[in-house]
């Protein structure tokens, strides 16, 4: 398994209203895409700089796992998401060398990609996500 790049940083926001000014106006990107994940219970707005994307994560549920982050360690980093060619290859070999997954499973994420979650019990306590794009 190699990963590509840095496919992008997630950040819990408790609003994408009050968060997105900060990212256009101060930082000069431009959001270029909102995204409600129904399944995720998250809303995501998506940034890019060079390679790497920034997505803000505001929960559309308390009970959602974006809810439930923010209930307990507030806003801030929530995961990395790095960028694989295989997705399912890539969840198997971790999972071989001793990694507990989240997502045994690739599923849909946002923006149309392949994801999976890596437990951060398992990476030093990072969430990381695996990504890939199957319509490229």
């Amino acid at each position: 398994m190699e990963a590509t790049h840095i496919e992008h940083i997630g950040i819990a926001v408790k609003s994408l209203k009050d968060s997105i000014p900060y990212y256009e106006n101060i930082l000069g990107l431009k959001c270029y895409a909102i995204e409600e994940v129904k399944d995720q219970k998250v809303k995501t707005a998506f940034f890019k700089i060079g390679q790497t994307k920034i997505e803000l994560l505001e929960s559309t549920d308390p009970e959602g796992p974006i809810g439930k982050f923010i209930e307990k360690k507030g806003e801030g980093i929530h995961h990395l998401a790095f960028a694989v060619n295989n997705i399912e290859s890539a969840l198997k070999e971790v999972e071989e060398k001793g990694i507990r997954l989240i997502d045994k499973q690739a599923r849909k994420g946002a923006e149309g990609l392949e994801i999976g979650f890596l437990h951060p019990k398992s990476t030093g306590g990072v969430l990381t996500e695996f990504c890939e794009d199957k319509n490229k």
